[in-house]
């Protein structure tokens, strides 16, 4: 079986870490792309496998979130922004799952949704979620900070990241830790003017349109497997 295939306990796999610039020269021109629009909060076009969802989501660092980063994913994507955490953030917050009992077809990790507790209207506005986020990953965040439910959908990744789950979740956290930022990472799915979800050509087209780097997660799982099988 595949290092990757194997993910059957969470803390088997280690959490990605911060890549330094020689190991950014040395790496995939894909992956470092990503991770230098990652730094600089431009967003980054992020496929999962075919036989999966099939589906590009627009991922940005929540750290480098800005109102105007916010309003294209509100406009060019499904419109349901999620902040992905890793599971230590969760529990500082006091998160509880969305559901009980989760029965998505992939164990998507919802939480219970949010909102800043001071500095909003509505809510549902660019900058309201933006000020969201902001509540969340601010360094001295405290659950009393949130408003409980929300216009923000906060994402628990698993720990070990895409070598434990291939999901955008993971995938965006990974990459933010690559990127040597928190960890936390804001996602939308990218979607077409009919409302149909984009895939394939569609992808590339709106990333190229927009000058945006596009990775796949399975090129990033490789990477980070990779890594794993020259350190043992």
């Amino acid at each position: 079986m595949s290092l990757i295939s194997t993910a059957t306990s969470l803390s088997k796999f280690p959490d990605a870490q911060a890549c330094g610039e020689q190991e950014l020269l040395r790496m995939p021109g894909r992956l470092a792309a990503a991770l230098l629009a990652m730094r600089e909060g431009r967003p980054v076009v992020l496929t999962d496998d075919n036989d999966r969802e099939d589906e590009a989501d627009l991922i940005i660092a929540a750290e480098r979130l800005t109102e105007v980063s916010m309003a294209l994913l509100i406009r060019e994507c499904s419109g349901i922004v999620c902040l992905c955490l890793q599971d230590a953030m969760v529990q500082r917050l006091a998160l509880p799952p969305m559901v009980s009992l989760n029965e998505s077809r992939y164990g998507t990790a919802f939480t219970v949704s949010i909102e800043a507790a001071q500095g909003v209207s509505t809510g549902v506005s660019a900058a309201d979620r933006l000020t969201t986020v902001r509540a969340a990953i601010a360094p001295d965040a405290r659950p009393a900070d949130l408003a409980r439910p929300g216009h923000v959908f906060p994402l628990r990744a698993q720990p070990g990241g895409v070598l434990a789950r291939r999901g955008h979740t993971e995938g965006s956290v990974d990459l933010a830790l690559m990127a040597g930022l928190s960890g936390a990472a804001v996602l939308c799915e990218l979607m077409n003017a009919d409302g149909t979800m984009a895939r394939g050509a569609q992808v590339l087209d709106f990333a190229e349109r927009h000058g945006l780097p596009l990775l796949s997660i399975a090129e990033l799982a490789d990477y980070r497997a990779a890594g794993l099988r020259q350190a043992a």
